[in-house]
């Protein structure tokens, strides 16, 4: 029997919007050695995604813990700039380390500088590219994952959650938006992990919506982007949930609070995604929302909403979008204006 083809082990050990910023980089990994194992090291829930990416195996993974593995041929690290995640991947004795260089770990020497104030898709892409590979930031895109899901087409998606309170946009608000799309004879369901199941039934209690459209806690992460593919819109903050409403082409309004959408946002050429920002940085780990994230209004959402419908610019368009890597500017926070979306700068 043939030995095992050598190893490329990319570490990814986040969330679901971290994963899917990641997916260009993955992807142009998977192509530059689509003739060894591939294998991604991070949550068990989102190795699926890292499926649809090419990477063929998963191993499960905490920076101070990991299950153990054969020393990889080559290692990636897509996590962070280090030192704990540079340590971790150097502890498996790979014999190529691709990382952001770090004072503190002379392995790295040699690697790219990181760049704090860079669009993560873009980062990880620039380091792919420090080792004389290929990568397109563009390709964001996911396939529907194959499977029935619930019979919600048409239906406005709402995901009230975020990882961080600076990132949580008050529940009232987002039942004023909810009770609008039910006003409006729109079906209206609610997402959100099994943690934030009580956020997601408070949220239908004050606005009316059924208990049965309440899905929080009831889906995976394929479960999830069946529905996300499946809705006529998407309204979230600034989550793991806009990065699946881009990657599968679905309208999306997100709000944005301590970060911004220049770093973490969806490609501004892409009009069917639209994001309100009012210009204000923040700490993103505060117990408390951001101060910019409370300037805007339910009102300013519901405007946002009609003129995404109204605009033409959403499912009929998605497909014809041009990509290029080119991501939003700050919004004004004096008239909380939406990101604009102009022409790309060639």
């Amino acid at each position: 029997m043939d030995a095992d083809p050598p190893t490329v082990l990319a570490l990814r050990a986040l969330g679901l919007g971290d994963v899917l910023t990641a997916v260009p980089a993955l992807r142009a990994l998977a192509d530059a050695f689509s003739d060894r194992r591939r294998v991604f090291a991070g949550p068990a829930a989102l190795a699926p995604l890292a499926t649809l990416a090419g990477f063929e195996a998963h191993v499960e993974v905490r920076l101070d813990d990991m299950e153990p593995v054969t020393p990889p041929d080559v290692a990636v690290n897509l996590h962070g700039r280090g030192p704990q995640s540079h340590r971790l991947l150097l502890g498996m004795r790979p014999k190529a380390l691709l990382a952001f260089a770090h004072p503190e770990v002379p392995e790295s020497r040699g690697g790219p500088a990181w760049d704090e104030d860079e669009h993560e898709v873009e980062r990880w892409c620039r380091l792919v590219r420090s080792a004389g590979i290929a990568c397109d930031p563009t390709r964001l895109d996911i396939e529907p994952p194959p499977g029935s899901g619930p019979a919600i087409a048409g239906a406005t998606l709402i995901h009230p959650g975020a990882a961080t309170a600076a990132r949580r946009w008050p529940v009232e608000r987002w039942a004023r938006v909810a009770h609008h799309e039910l006003a409006e004879g729109r079906r209206v369901v609610v997402t959100g992990s099994a943690a934030e199941r009580d956020l997601a039934h408070e949220l239908a209690r004050r606005a009316g919506v059924s208990d049965r459209d309440v899905l929080a806690g009831r889906t995976d992460v394929l479960a999830l982007a069946r529905v996300v593919a499946a809705v006529d819109v998407v309204l979230c903050g600034d989550t793991g949930v806009a990065h699946l409403a881009t990657a599968l082409g679905t309208p999306s309004v997100v709000l944005f609070g301590p970060t911004s959408p220049a770093r973490w946002g969806p490609p501004r050429d892409r009009p069917q995604h639209r994001v309100l920002w009012a210009g204000l940085s923040g700490d993103p780990h505060a117990d408390v929302p951001s101060e910019g994230l409370l300037m805007i209004g339910a009102d300013d959402v519901v405007r946002e909403v009609d003129r995404l419908r109204s605009s033409g610019e959403g499912r009929a368009r998605s497909e014809a979008a041009a990509l290029v890597p080119a991501y939003a500017e700050p919004g004004s926070a004096s008239e909380l204006a939406p990101t604009r979306w102009r022409s790309p700068r060639r």
